[in-house]
């Protein structure tokens, strides 16, 4: 039996980023992942994508976030259990959880901390006839590796923030890049939108809109796509595409375990600390659901702030904390050398 104070189940960004703000209240976590690393969807799927909106990083790769969170909660030495997916729990008389995973693992703890991100998820394919036959013959839903379409002829099929971004990324990678929407407009960030159709205007992409893959054609491998624009069918050379048609999420066992489930998320009284409808567990990240959501990282980050916070009131109800700011607490940094100085919290506990 693995006992810890704040059990975490999902090792993303909000998870690991929730370690840190635990170990500054002096709080052991312990995280269940069912991938075999850290990270998240940020390790598995996307390592390679940029993100725009993290605090102080103008531009920082999805994988170099999660080795930087890594190094800020190293000091605190969390215990991980990766490559199995938490099955079920149960209370104990002692208002404890008790979480089993699917390989039979148990973990004790006062506190539950749902940071599963979208749950288990699959990509959302394209009705294409012959689609299956081009997986990983050219077609991708992910892209992992982007130096794989290095001078390389590629179409990306979306709307999204994912086809927006990749675009971009690529276009300084691949000897071509075509974007195809079915639509005018894109449901992606406004300034990706500009950036899209910049690039379009200068001549470095081809933007189809609005306009369907209809057709992929090729031998032993993907050699070219067939595109409806409005009843004009165009034929594109390609050694590559790519329909980032967003993911289809599923909570999984999660979703069995008598929390408030609403369109596949988990609800949270948001007005005080993400809490859910069983008190000791909470849901922080993109599993949540409550008024005003916004899936973003940065989101989830301050979500796992006020869970930790209320966490420590349940695991300490006789103890006082009392909030001081980095800056005169006596610690100098975390560069991952100061290990004792971070034992000595930025927190006062009384």
């Amino acid at each position: 039996m693995i006992k810890t104070d704040i059990l975490i189940i999902g090792a993303g960004p909000t998870g690991l980023f929730a370690v840190f703000e635990a170990g500054l209240l002096q709080l052991k976590c312990h995280l269940i992942d069912s991938l075999p690393m850290p990270g998240g969807q940020c390790a598995e799927i996307y390592p390679k994508k940029p993100i725009y909106d993290i605090p102080s990083h103008p531009e920082i790769l999805a994988g170099d976030l999660v080795k930087n969170l890594e190094q800020q909660i190293a000091p605190f030495q969390p215990g991980y259990t990766l490559g199995e997916s938490a099955i079920s729990i149960e209370k104990t008389a002692e208002n404890a959880f008790i979480v089993t995973t699917d390989k039979g693992t148990q973990h004790q703890a006062p506190v539950v901390a749902i940071a599963g991100g979208l749950g288990t998820f699959e990509p959302r394919k394209p009705p294409l006839k012959n689609l299956a036959f081009f997986e990983d013959k050219g077609v991708s839903y992910i892209i992992k590796e982007p130096e794989m379409y290095r001078d390389k002829n590629v179409v990306i099929a979306g709307g999204g923030d994912s086809a927006l971004d990749w675009t971009i990324f690529l276009e300084n990678v691949a000897a071509s890049v075509t974007l195809i929407h079915r639509r005018n407009e894109f449901r992606g960030a406004l300034d990706s939108v500009e950036k899209v159709q910049h690039l379009k205007n200068e001549g470095r992409i081809q933007l189809i809109t609005p306009a369907e893959v209809t057709a992929l054609e090729g031998d032993a491998k993907l050699s070219s796509i067939s595109v409806d624009k409005q009843g004009e069918i165009l034929k594109i050379d390609c050694d590559h595409f790519i329909p980032l048609f967003g993911l289809t999420p599923k909570l999984g066992p999660i979703a069995n375990w008598g929390l408030e489930i609403e369109k596949n998320a988990i609800k949270v009284d948001n007005t005080l600390d993400y809490q859910t409808n069983i008190p000791g567990i909470y849901a922080i990240g993109d599993v949540n659901t409550y008024p005003g959501k916004l899936k973003l990282i940065l989101c989830g980050f301050h979500e796992a702030t006020l869970m930790c916070q209320s966490a420590f009131k349940k695991i300490y109800p006789e103890k006082r904390n009392v909030l001081k700011y980095t800056t005169v607490s006596g610690v100098s940094g975390f560069d991952g050398s100061q290990k004792q100085a971070a034992k000595s919290t930025i927190k006062a506990i009384e």
